[in-house]
């Protein structure tokens, strides 16, 4: 048994498929039919049903994924654990959308843990959604924030607060819809609500996977796309960004994401301070909503 042969049963196991899991390993499906036929070789057991639908976990597999992704995280911390200096007693692996770096949310939760935890190191990433959820099941990823969670056998999915999505426009005397508008892809539940307000509106021109990068879109070329108030409000301060007359504001779900078993007290205690920081930014949230619009 080895790394690879673990970490290709993870991929399969969290995607269903041979298939998928080799796409997302860079290596062919042959591969990960070997890698898979010689795991269960060592463990005398069959760990996956293929059919038509894709590959389904036996009872033997689902008993060996509570090992598997043990097995790939005590790795994981090893390797970073080993070149710690000796003040540190513990390490956490934590990734996220950038727009929850953004806006000072997740720095200044990191702030908070420094602090109170200065003997917890703690790796920080930057991901979408189906890279951190991968690397929460496969366990090499202790937490996740995300807008568009999947939910997954051992994984928990916690609310933590509603970001509010507001219209921006570099130019507020412009009529809207104009040509510079960015769609950003805030996700499924974004899209089906932006589709319901604005039923007559043609496809946009322009598209963006990240907020950042719609905003660095619009600041260069000009234009309006939504964005978190959170994130934009030193734009707006600053005056180079401005609400859009008469738009709607649509809510956007945060969610941290981990496993249900855990033993670290370091990942139960970066838990409870990102549940505190969230606190005060949906109650800061709150208090903005209900002020006069950002104009």
């Amino acid at each position: 048994m080895d790394t690879d042969q673990i970490r290709t049963f993870l991929a399969v196991a969290a995607h269903g498929s041979f298939v998928e899991a080799g796409e997302r390993l860079h290596v062919t499906q042959s591969t990960v039919s070997a890698r898979i036929q010689k795991l269960e070789a060592d463990l005398g057991a069959r760990l996956f049903v293929r059919n038509r639908s894709g590959a389904n976990l036996t009872t033997a597999g689902r008993r060996f994924m509570r090992h598997a992704k043990a097995l790939m995280l005590t790795l994981e911390q090893a390797r970073h654990d080993v070149g710690l200096p000796g003040r540190f007693r513990a390490s956490i692996t934590v990734g996220a959308r950038i727009a929850l770096w953004e806006g000072f949310f997740l720095p200044r939760w990191l702030d908070r843990l420094r602090r109170s935890a200065p003997h917890i190191a703690v790796s920080s990433e930057i991901g979408f959604e189906e890279d951190l959820m991968r690397r929460l099941v496969e366990g090499t990823l202790d937490i996740g924030l995300m807008y568009t969670p999947q939910h997954s056998p051992g994984l928990v999915v916690e609310h933590l607060f509603d970001e509010t999505l507001v219209l921006l426009t570099t130019d507020p005397e412009r009529p809207w819809p104009d040509d510079g508008y960015v769609h950003v892809d805030w996700g499924p539940a974004f899209h089906a609500r932006h589709a319901n307000h604005y039923p007559d509106m043609e496809r946009p021109a322009l598209h963006a996977n990240l907020g950042w990068l719609g905003i660095q879109i619009i600041l260069c070329s000009g234009g309006s796309c939504f964005m978190p108030i959170r994130v934009a409000r030193p734009l707006v301060d600053a005056g180079q960004l401005f609400l859009v007359p008469d738009s709607p504001r649509f809510s956007l779900p945060a969610y941290m994401v981990f496993a249900r078993e855990r033993d670290a007290s370091a990942v139960a205690y970066a838990l409870e301070t990102l549940r505190e920081v969230a606190a005060a930014e949906a109650a800061h949230g709150a208090r903005e909503s209900a002020s006069a619009p950002v104009a």
